[in-house]
């Protein structure tokens, strides 16, 4: 599974924000910290934002923060701000008649696709934040 460079920009900021523990970040601080593009990662942000999983603090000292809740919001719940989760593409290779092949091969990926996606819906932002820091107690 490859990720579109926003959807990795979400989950980043996402996480970063998460762990923060009610602290905020400001975008340029994120940027920096990941190396990305300001502009980019504006949009992404505003993006998180609509989807109510980070707030945004206007002013002197503003930034953004996480609002989502650590142990309901999941990856798959970042990444479906940013893109479907599929293998597309295959479906438009199918012919009308497909041989034994192709619907085995169907049956595969849609298989292959399906487990994806449960695995990405079973891990939490909280359950990223104890990976990230298998000593904390927190989060």
């Amino acid at each position: 599974m490859k990720l579109q460079q926003s959807t990795l920009l979400g989950l980043y900021a996402t996480l970063e924000l998460a762990r923060a523990d009610g602290g905020q970040r400001s975008a340029a601080e994120i940027a920096e910290k990941f190396n990305v593009s300001l502009n980019h990662l504006a949009k992404v942000l505003r993006t998180l934002v609509r989807a109510g999983l980070l707030q945004a603090v206007r002013g002197v000292g503003g930034g953004y923060r996480f609002l989502g809740n650590a142990k309901r919001t999941t990856l798959m719940d970042v990444i479906e701000l940013f893109e479907p989760v599929s293998i597309e593409g295959f479906e438009n290779h199918a012919r009308a008649h497909p041989t034994d092949v192709e619907s085995g091969l169907a049956i595969a990926l849609v298989e292959i696709s399906e487990m994806m996606q449960a695995t990405l819906r079973s891990i939490t932002i909280r359950t990223m934040l104890k990976m990230m820091n298998p000593d904390s107690t927190t989060a």
